[in-house]
């Protein structure tokens, strides 16, 4: 499957996409380098405290390569750094679900506590409406590049009507002193 990209390079939704991932990435990575720095066990299922979450050596460096991916997507943007956004997104919410039935047990390799699940449950929720962000939705504008995408006929249309009205050819309303044939405008039915 070939991801395509709608999205123009400087649109304003690619900025949404990088900095929310952006900054979940950074937080990530100091993260992990502050509980690795911290010398805690690898696999330890108590683990130790580190920015009020419990992290180990295994968490920390996950959080570490999560991190600099999250910051990858958004050096690149576009539609690579959305589709990362909800992909990561949803390994953060299967692993608030995974991780509450591990906590209190011996079998918690990354040593979570509550306070980490609820944490990757924020996290994954966040990471998925940076993602969904203007590319999901119901009532997505007609000049949105992905409706545009997934409507091309109609977005086509809309663009003749549109030209006719600004160029004032026949079959066309013209722009007069009440008219609303400004360019990107909704033009159609929704």
């Amino acid at each position: 499957m070939k991801l395509r990209d709608e999205l123009p390079v400087d649109h304003r939704l690619s900025q949404v996409y990088r900095f929310g991932g952006g900054a979940v990435g950074v937080f990530l990575l100091v993260f992990g380098i502050l509980g690795l720095v911290d010398t805690v066990k690898f696999f330890g299922t108590t683990g130790k405290d580190v920015a009020g979450l419990s992290t180990n050596g295994a968490l920390s460096t996950l959080s570490i390569v999560v991190g600099l991916i999250l910051v990858t997507g958004a050096v690149r943007g576009g539609n690579f750094a959305s589709t990362l956004n909800i992909v990561i997104g949803i390994g953060f919410v299967l692993s608030g679900f995974v991780h509450t039935a591990l906590i209190g047990r011996g079998n918690n390799p990354l040593g979570f506590h509550m306070s980490n699940v609820i944490f990757s449950f924020a996290v994954g929720v966040a990471l998925l409406a940076f993602g969904m962000y203007g590319r999901v939705g119901s009532a997505l504008p007609h000049d949105n590049p992905y409706w545009r995408s997934r409507h091309p006929r109609r977005a086509a249309h809309e663009d003749a009507v549109r030209q006719r009205q600004h160029t004032g050819a026949p079959g066309g309303a013209t722009r007069g002193a009440g008219g609303t044939g400004t360019p990107g405008s909704t033009v159609g039915a929704h």
